[in-house]
């Protein structure tokens, strides 16, 4: 669906290109994350828990910046996942500030359990999409999410 708003060509451009990425990405996250659900996990536990898994122990504020959350949220996700025994966290003896987030034996072998499906079903879903797209698309997405913010009106 475009955009219904009346404007200059190129802020009818960008606004549509603007709800196509958003429907696109939500779509797809929805497709390829539905499984989750039968592991009782939710999107975010998900990226902590592969986080964790392909990246070692990492602090609660360097999960919070790889997945786009809050320290708020995360920490409300991390008391989830300790709950059913998936991560442990410790804080750091060096500086007590920082909590350091590990998988414990019963998160990797959820996620050797999971992972190869969950990857199967992108691999799937992007398969609408010829080798050629989806680096194009890898591109672009990289070049927007990498843009460097604007300068705000008081700078």
């Amino acid at each position: 669906m475009p955009t219904k708003y009346q404007g200059p060509p190129e802020a009818v451009r960008a606004l549509d290109t603007y709800i196509k990425l958003t429907r696109a990405a939500e779509s797809v996250l929805d497709r390829t994350n539905a499984h989750l659900a039968n592991h009782n996990l939710t999107t975010t536990q998900f990226g902590v828990l592969e986080a964790l898994y392909h990246l070692g122990m990492l602090s609660q504020v360097e999960l919070a910046r790889k997945l786009l959350k809050s320290t708020g949220n995360i920490t409300i996700v991390l008391q989830n996942l300790q709950k059913r025994d998936l991560i442990s966290r410790v804080r750091d003896s060096a500086d007590q500030r920082y909590v350091r987030v590990t998988l414990t034996d019963a998160g990797r072998a959820l996620l050797d359990s999971i992972l190869p499906a969950h990857i199967q079903g992108i691999v799937s879903d992007l398969s609408v999409l010829t080798a050629e797209e989806q680096e194009t698309l890898a591109c672009l997405c990289r070049k927007l999410g990498l843009r460097e913010h604007p300068p705000s009106d008081s700078e």
